[in-house]
């Protein structure tokens, strides 16, 4: 059993982008589902799919490279809140990431978004990971 089944999430992504890896397989949840999203939204991956197979299902994605450098799109993932240690903020403090050119995901009454989506809905909640 996973204690943090977030923090394994983000280990398996930056373990595949160490090793180069083009796509990355990992068990779904819906959280997850949520996060992959996002990542795509922003443009930190290349795509994404959701296989409904077994009784958790997993999530498929393909990583994002410069053709020219190699370089990954996600210089660094970082976990913010652990179950340890739960970090939220309101919508006036949500945390800035690298001066705003980073992303901060933030699980909200309203669903899993971004800091600037959530500053606009005026909505606080939970700082899952910074991505950037």
């Amino acid at each position: 059993m996973l204690t943090d089944p977030i923090a394994d999430y983000l280990t398996r992504l930056r373990n595949a982008i160490k090793a180069k890896h083009r796509v990355v397989e990992i068990p779904a949840s819906n959280i997850k589902k949520e996060i992959t999203k996002v990542l795509f939204d922003k443009g930190y991956i290349q795509s994404y799919k959701f296989d409904e197979v077994g009784p958790q299902g997993t999530i498929k994605i393909a990583l994002k490279y410069n053709p020219v450098t190699k370089q990954s799109a996600i210089v660094k993932l970082e976990r913010i809140s652990k179950p340890g240690l739960r970090k939220y903020a309101g919508s006036t403090a949500l945390p800035r990431v690298l001066g705003g050119l980073g992303t901060a995901i933030v699980s909200t009454s309203k669903g899993v978004m971004t800091d600037k989506e959530a500053k606009t809905l005026n909505v606080g909640g939970e700082v899952l990971c910074f991505v950037y």
